[in-house]
């Protein structure tokens, strides 16, 4: 359990940069700060998916609790104003904010009366629970519970005084329809009254997205007030929800939210034979890991897929095969990652997969070129985890046609040489991860032979070569493809640089910039003659190639919490991420850090010293990590410059399932067999 007393709780400007996170599985989410004050445009009891796992749309914002005890009153939330005033200011009461499992918990005082609250989501519904319960007193305390509504995309603000929104009583609750033709939403109660209320609170003031230069002011509802009365030991629990209010089983609501989290945590344990107990804080990253995994139905049919990270992202290609064998693999779960692998299968077009999920009518957005390539390393280790060759064979047709294309051209300009290596891009073009781009400005194009696409269809031809012999077709065509990219490959190397170049054969020819991409020629496990990987490869860097590089990322872009993406002495660093899109963009890629590049790292770094407690310990500072910014999970980023301050999304699946799999690598390089490892990687 995470925990803060009140040197954080009570200390305003600490409180609001602690934010929590609840998910339901199918893309809703509730988020705010333990404080209680709104900083984002994202912040809220209920975003519901209504059109899962996207289509999320703000509709409960929050509650505003006024506690009644022995005569005295204690306006427990707290608002920021665009007056700048900061009214009431209810974090004074908060004793103490807890993360319980995933389920976040306020400890107020109030004299000799001790009120927790705690609130979750039903798991596959558009529903958030609050519950309140009176754990201390001598004698009842009185609640009075305003409920602040509003229908928008959880991306923008509102306006709202002009509104009309219907309100209709509902014993215990009330049902709002925001417009004729909205999504009716409700807010019940499993005791107390409840009144409608109509009236429009303006001006709230939103310091994370005035930061961002984005539109800083936005308007609620005053929707209902509920109000009970509570004796000691008692409880009251709210219901935000689409569903309607018949279906809500308040009864056990949070013992199944218990059960499923204690599910989770069995079958990573279940999967993990060392005798060693693992980190506590590990077992908190595996219910993390948990709320990136995400329903969709794919033609009809239930599937599953990954959104990329919260408040703001979707489910995008690259970033869920990146993530897949840290959030499914690493936490002993393999069965949710079949559906993903088979849901993705199915927009492969012209060798591509999809950046973008599509949308009904929408086309998919085939602007990747490393989406596909990370989908390959994704399979091997769910095959390797569950030796599934019934997958492979169904798989395998459209695997070979993805090298194909990637042999004869595809979209963008992407193509094998004739040097062996994969070109790729064009002008206007951003295809790597690299992506960022403002207007017609590619900040980092980084058109020609990328290094860490080489070292991708490296690792995808020898997983092809060892697919090819799993069901018994001619293994020959891949090696041999894997041999001429591997003669190739040794074109990065530059001497005088003593580190590998970036990018060969770009516009401007080739890229000296000192950035982290290099490292993935050495960590990913085909390449490596290594005892976990089931193919025999030959590494693309010679052992002291491999050392320069691994201590050169080491010296110059590994910091507390990733890797940086730029080399502080170049021309382009940016040290700090910040200020309107443009800046923040212009930022992304030019020396911010990222937090998944610490698993390629701490693989890397374990291939060319072999000493897997010393590789474990660069993950030690994610420890401390968990107790900053969104409690319990990994930023997205944090900035180049001490002392790395998260940044971007505040939760973000590659970040999680690298430091797990990383983690979880050592651990296996530490503790296991030679045989056990192949397992587990």
């Amino acid at each position: 359990m995470l925990q803060f007393g009140r040197e954080i709780c009570g200390d305003l400007a600490t409180a609001t940069t602690r934010e929590w996170l609840v998910t339901n599985g199918i893309g809703g989410y509730g988020c705010g700060t333990i404080a209680g004050v709104l900083t984002r445009h994202y912040h809220g009891l209920l975003i519901a998916a209504l059109k899962p796992p996207v289509g999320r749309t703000l509709l409960v914002t929050k509650l505003e609790e006024t506690a009644t005890y022995q005569d005295q009153t204690y306006a427990l939330h707290c608002d920021r104003w665009a007056s700048g005033a900061i009214v009431p200011q209810g974090y004074r009461h908060l004793e103490r904010f807890a993360l319980q499992g995933t389920i976040p918990t306020w400890v107020y005082g109030l004299a000799d009366a001790q009120l927790v609250k705690q609130v979750w989501m039903e798991q596959g519904a558009n529903t958030t629970y609050v519950r309140y319960h009176l754990q201390r007193g001598s004698g009842p305390v009185q609640l009075a519970l305003k409920a602040l509504v509003n229908c928008r995309d959880h991306h923008h603000s509102t306006r709202g005084t002009d509104w009309r929104m219907p309100i209709t009583a509902l014993p215990h609750g009330v049902k709002v329809l925001p417009a004729k033709d909205a999504t009716a939403f409700y807010l019940v109660s499993d005791r107390g009254d409840c009144t409608p209320q109509h009236e429009w609170y303006t001006g709230y003031d939103l310091a994370v997205e005035r930061d961002r230069g984005i539109d800083p002011h936005d308007d609620h509802l005053h929707g209902a007030t509920f109000r009970v009365t509570l004796a000691v030991g008692e409880t009251i629990t709210l219901a935000a929800t689409t569903a309607p209010p018949a279906t809500i089983a308040f009864q056990d609501a949070l013992t199944r939210q218990h059960q499923h989290e204690r599910q989770l945590l069995a079958a990573w344990q279940t999967d993990w034979p060392s005798p060693d107990p693992a980190p506590t804080w590990v077992s908190q990253l595996v219910l993390a890991a948990d709320q990136f995994v995400v329903s969709r139905s794919v033609a009809g049919h239930a599937g599953k897929t990954v959104i990329a990270g919260y408040p703001w992202f979707g489910d995008w290609g690259r970033d869920t095969m990146m993530a897949l064998p840290g959030l499914a693999i690493a936490t002993g779960r393999p069965d949710i990652a079949r559906p993903i692998l088979h849901t993705f299968a199915q927009y492969i077009d012209q060798g591509m997969l999809p950046n973008t999920f599509p949308e009904a009518g929408e086309a998919p957005a085939y602007n990747t070129v490393d989406a596909v390539l990370w989908y390959f390393e994704a399979l091997r280790a769910y095959v390797a985890a569950t030796a599934d060759n019934a997958l492979v064979e169904e798989l395998f047709p459209a695997l070979a046609d993805i090298i194909r294309w990637h042999q004869q051209g595809t979209r963008y300009d992407i193509r094998l040489a004739a040097d062996g290596l994969i070109q790729a891009g064009e002008p206007g073009s951003q295809l790597t991860w690299m992506d960022a781009k403002v207007g017609d400005w590619v900040v980092t194009p980084r058109v020609g032979k990328p290094i860490e696409i080489n070292a991708l269809w490296y690792n995808a031809l020898l997983i092809m070569a060892q697919f090819a012999e799993q069901v018994g077709r001619d293994s020959a065509p891949y090696r041999q493809l894997a041999a001429h990219t591997r003669q190739g490959f040794q074109r990065f190397w530059s001497d005088e640089l003593g580190y590998c170049y970036d990018v060969l054969d770009g516009p401007q020819g080739n890229d000296g910039s000192l950035r982290p991409n290099q490292i993935l020629a050495i960590a990913l496990p085909t390449s490596l003659n290594s005892p976990e990987t089931g193919i025999t490869a030959a590494p693309l860097l010679s052992p002291a190639q491999q050392k320069a590089v691994v201590d050169v990322v080491a010296r110059q872009l590994l910091t507390s919490y990733g890797v940086r993406s730029l080399a502080p002495h170049h021309t382009d660093y940016q040290g700090h991420y910040g200020g309107d899109p443009r800046t923040r963009d212009g930022a992304y890629h030019q020396g911010t850090v990222w937090g998944w590049l610490i698993g390629p790292f701490v693989q890397a770094h374990w291939q060319v010293y072999r000493d897997a407690a010393l590789a474990s310990s660069f993950l030690t500072p994610f420890t401390a990590h968990l107790r900053s910014g969104c409690i319990g999970t990994v930023s997205e980023i944090f900035d180049g410059d001490p002392p790395f301050a998260p940044r971007g999304a505040y939760a973000q699946a590659w970040s999680v399932a690298e430091v797990l799999r990383a983690w979880r690598f050592c651990a296996a390089m530490e503790h296991l067999s030679d045989n056990e490892i192949k397992h587990f990687v």
